[in-house]
């Protein structure tokens, strides 16, 4: 122990020695000051950490709270549970350290003051008190006279006392100054050493909890990053959605109707409609109305129960009522009541209609199909449109849904994937789903015709028409740039929103088609000897001029991600001993449509239009011939039914005044003829040698032609006939329904049996 002051100088009572006193007393009482503001500071920080620990301790268990309810996502879930678990021992060693910082540093300090300063200070005043005592005796002592004999000893007896207490108590007091000296820095020192021995255990501990989560913190992030990525993205494809609903036309409630009779909620048709009420005041509410389980049903409010309308479709009907002042009305009537609905289109009238009458034939389907199998549930289906030809029995229903799906990539649906699709897009040559088909349908016929491959009938060139494209071939041209942009394509889960975006992009903006370049060549398309052949039947050598765009229009070279050799590739390699080649590499999109129609090339055709090619564009160096009119030349059927679908006019008839029908019946090419004739061609037409089509067949000896274009247009007699619309129709569909069989299946059969015959 260091001595503060010296013993044998304090016996002295010398001005070093009061001096040093001084000195010693300020120390402690400075010490004593600064001791107790520490002790104040310490208590407010325990109460602060207190304070702080309660409110963690909310916060942990708000976390893990928040991680309970968010247990189906495991992620979060896993997240929550473990962060909550190591603060809360984090905030366990927080509370220890609190504690010992209590014990260590306040209660010791506290103790000091209160027990080592108090002594010192009792001491000082012992101290103070003999050494005013020997002062005084001194004094007395010194002024005893020398003549009293009695006071000089009374004095000199004092003034020994006096200074045998004082020497007792300097001595405790220096004794005391050197031991709150030596106190002062252990138990300062101890008090710091327990508190940083504290600090050091709680951050040992808490990293040591961080250091567990290590591994999964890393994880953890790798996953946020992705998440970021993902979100990012799914920003974008929800801003791109957001716009392109906002394109939509006030009006856009009539485009999301869909009937989907295979929805796996079981919901066919839903919406909002007005109900009269059946009461004597005839009030109409706005509901929500559904079709399921093969009843219509309403309700008010998303959990109440369903209020059944009508118990079983198939007794019921359902027909447009014009009695009421509200318009867009329609009745449903059953056997036992008859319900009054209100939609707010004449758009939504007609679909819903249209969906109770498919839910009453879907249900009286179903109970059919209970007990048969999916090829003689197909057969059933499509039993009205069986056909005698040659002695075949034609199913068209069950052989489009076969032979449709046979195409390879055709076994799922084009936009999201999904398995064995039962729905097709006439004009696009494309499966689909039912979902997919439903927004097809809403975007109107001018971008999608659907047709169930199950439920309708199918004429045979539209069979030959599916075949001919495919998924395939189809998405080579609308999603040739997929691997350059950030949009996912939809599967077979997603949600309807993200679907119809998808298709919406796909097919209305055309965002994934390679875009026309300004330079650059691409591969010549050669026509294969086969359809060569086919053509030069009907073809002249040398005949035909080279194919020259209008002079005023610029031609826009053809370099597409999708060149047509690639297209046909797997054709052409067939042919390469026997083939001629084409250059179409310089064509805009219009006249690509012409040449590759001729060339019966289905997926540059699929190309062109899908590049705005015009279908009615017209060749000023051919004649003003159509492509439609190319497709006629070559007898293609398939390549006619594929124009016709996607726009082209029957009508438009070249410089010399002659239409499709008019070169298929020159060329005597039956099938076409009866094609043309079902799609509305004008057999009065007349060329500018003033003959029309008859004329021509007549002159022709062609008598297939002949029959049809007199059975069209003794139809049309009929039609205009009081009391024979009917029958007139019925013959009329029997016998252009067995030609087109004949056309597509033996073709053979309605070759020209005349000879060769001049064409004016």
């Amino acid at each position: 122990m260091t001595v503060k002051l010296d013993f044998e100088e304090c016996l002295k009572d010398s001005p070093r020695f009061r001096a040093a006193i001084e000195d010693v007393e300020g120390d402690v009482n400075e010490l004593e000051t600064r001791l107790e503001k520490l002790v104040k500071q310490c208590n407010s920080m325990l109460e602060a950490g207190r304070t702080y620990c309660q409110h963690s301790k909310s916060f942990v268990n708000g976390l893990r709270e928040l991680g309970h309810h968010c247990s189906e996502d495991k992620t979060m879930g896993d997240c929550l549970e473990k962060f909550s678990k190591k603060l809360s021992i984090i905030l366990n060693a927080h509370e220890e350290l609190i504690e010992a910082t209590q014990k260590s540093v306040r209660m010791k300090l506290q103790s000091f003051v209160k027990d080592d300063v108090k002594r010192f200070k009792d001491v000082r005043k012992e101290f103070e008190r003999s050494s005013e005592t020997l002062e005084t005796a001194l004094g007395r002592n010194a002024q005893a006279p020398r003549g009293k004999q009695h006071e000089v000893e009374e004095a000199s007896l004092a003034l020994l006392n006096a200074r045998r207490i004082f020497r007792s108590e300097a001595l405790d007091y220096v004794l005391q100054i050197n031991v709150i000296e030596s106190r002062k820095k252990t138990e300062i020192l101890m008090a710091m050493l327990s508190l940083m021995e504290a600090q050091a255990l709680f951050f040992q501990q808490g990293h040591q909890s961080l250091t567990e989560l290590e591994e999964y913190r890393r994880q953890l992030s790798d996953e946020h990053t992705q998440l970021v990525l993902n979100s990012a993205r799914e920003k974008r494809d929800m801003e791109q959605r957001h716009a392109a609903i906002k394109k939509k036309d006030v009006s856009y409630d009539d485009l999301i109707m869909d009937f989907s009779p295979d929805a796996p909620n079981g919901i066919v048709m839903e919406g909002y409609l007005y109900k009269r009420a059946s009461n004597a005041f005839k009030t109409w509410s706005r509901r929500w109305f559904s079709i399921q389980k093969n009843q219509l049903v309403y309700q008010k409010k998303y959990k109440e129960q369903p209020t059944v309308v009508v118990e079983d479709l198939r007794l019921c009907t359902v027909k447009p009522c014009a009695e009421q002042d509200r318009r867009f009305c329609f009745e449903v009537v059953s056997p036992s009541k008859s319900c009054l609905l209100q939609a707010d289109s004449e758009r939504q009238q007609q679909g819903w209609m249209s969906a109770v009458q498919n839910s009453i034939a879907s249900a009286f389907q179903e109970r059919r199909e209970d007990t048969l199998s999916p090829r003689e549930r197909c057969s059933s289906v499509s039993a009205g449109s069986v056909n005698l030809v040659g002695g075949e029995q034609s199913n068209s229903g069950c052989k489009a849904l076969e032979e449709v799906q046979a195409i390879p990539g055709n076994g799922h649906c084009c936009d999201c994937g999904e398995p064995a699709p039962d729905w097709a897009s006439i004009n696009l040559g494309i499966t689909l789903c039912i979902t997919c088909s439903g927004i097809h349908r809403s975007l109107g016929v001018h971008f999608s015709k659907v047709r169930s491959l199950t439920l309708d009938s199918w004429e045979p060139e539209l069979i030959k028409l599916m075949c001919e494209l495919g998924n395939t071939a189809i998405n080579r041209i609308y999603e040739a740039r997929i691997d350059e942009i950030t949009i996912k394509k939809p599967h077979p889960s997603s949600p309807r929103q993200d679907k119809e975006s998808w298709i919406r992009s796909k097919y209305v903006e055309k965002k994934f088609i390679h875009k026309l370049p300004e330079t650059g060549r691409a591969p010549p398309l050669r026509r294969s000897s086969a359809r060569r052949n086919r053509a030069t039947t009907q073809e002249k050598p040398g005949t035909r001029p080279v194919l020259k765009p209008k002079p005023s229009r610029a031609t826009l070279p053809r370099l597409t991600g999708l060149n047509p050799s690639e297209i046909m590739k797997n054709s052409f390699d067939s042919h390469k001993d026997d083939e001629d080649e084409e250059d179409l590499s310089g064509l805009h999109p219009g006249a690509l449509l012409y040449r590759s129609a001729a060339l019966q090339h289905f997926p540059v055709m699929a190309d062109a239009l899908a590049h705005g090619a015009d279908v009615n564009w017209v060749n000023v160096a051919e004649d003003s011939r159509t492509p439609l009119i190319q497709a006629a030349t070559v007898n293609s059927l398939a390549a006619c039914e594929f124009l016709l679908q996607n726009g082209a006019n029957v009508n438009q008839a070249d410089s010399i005044g002659r239409g499709p029908l008019h070169h298929a019946t020159i060329l005597g090419h039956t099938g076409l003829v009866c094609l043309f004739l079902k799609r509305g061609a004008d057999y009065n037409a007349k060329d500018i040698h003033q003959k029309d089509p008859i004329t021509i067949a007549v002159d022709s000896a062609n008598a297939d032609i002949v029959t049809l274009l007199r059975i069209a247009k003794m139809n049309k007699e009929m039609r205009e006939m009081d009391g024979f619309a009917q029958s007139g129709d019925e013959t009329y569909h029997d016998i252009f329904r067995d030609f087109s069989q004949m056309a597509s299946h033996n073709p053979e059969k309605l070759k020209r049996r005349s000879a060769d015959i001049k064409i004016p």
